[in-house]
């Protein structure tokens, strides 16, 4: 598939309705459209779900969102221009699914892990009369990945789950702990839990933001 701007992965609805409800997978640093699909069965079956593939190659089936440097201390930083490139990339991207696939535009949620949660924050914010659901997993808003003119934006309908490992090694807990004030301050509907985990997705994790999606 490779007429749109990303490569992607996809399982068709089980339950064809007229337009059925998509939910967009974004993958970690790192990582590729394999990892988070490996639990697409697992999800409701009148949604389509896709999983996208960042589009800087980092070799050997590992792909990012953007890239992660180091200054000579070891210390990490973003490249935030790569984050809003592919933050809007993505929301092409979107634009291209609803026009080749009968996706009901209002029902469109965003399932990110890691980078990919970051990314989905973003996208959310950025252009929230494309997305209804953000999940969140193990990632945290990161300002300068918003669009500029973000709180001009109507955020009222945006409904956001997100999680965090408490013993996350790569991601520091206390980065996460600052979403759920930060999306109350702006009005967001949002669910908060942590998780005695490290970096990743436990059983209770997806079967808590399963059910958060059903309801």
């Amino acid at each position: 598939m490779n007429e749109l701007s990303l490569d992607y992965l996809i399982r068709e609805p089980k339950i064809k309705l007229d337009k059925n409800p998509l939910i967009l997978l974004l993958h970690g640093y790192g990582s590729n459209e394999q990892d988070l699909f490996s639990f697409a069965t697992e999800l409701p079956d009148e949604y389509y779900i896709i999983s996208a593939r960042a589009p800087y190659d980092l070799q050997y089936g590992s792909y990012a969102w953007y890239a992660i440097n180091f200054d000579a201390n070891q210390n990490k930083f973003s490249d935030n221009e790569q984050a809003k490139s592919s933050r809007d990339l993505i929301a092409r991207f979107i634009e291209e699914l609803i026009s080749t696939y009968p996706i009901d535009s209002n029902n469109i949620s965003l399932v990110g892990f890691s980078q990919g949660a970051i990314l989905s924050y973003a996208v959310a914010m950025s252009y929230p009369e494309k997305i209804k659901n953000v999940i969140a997993l193990s990632g945290y808003i990161s300002e300068p990945a918003l669009d500029e003119n973000y709180l001009k934006n109507d955020l009222s309908k945006l409904k956001i789950f997100a999680s965090h490992g408490t013993v996350d090694q790569v991601i520091p807990v206390d980065w996460a702990r600052k979403t759920k004030p930060f999306l109350d301050k702006l009005g967001i509907e949002s669910v908060y839990r942590e998780y005695p985990i490290g970096h990743g997705i436990s059983p209770q994790v997806f079967y808590d933001f399963k059910n958060w999606l059903l309801e």
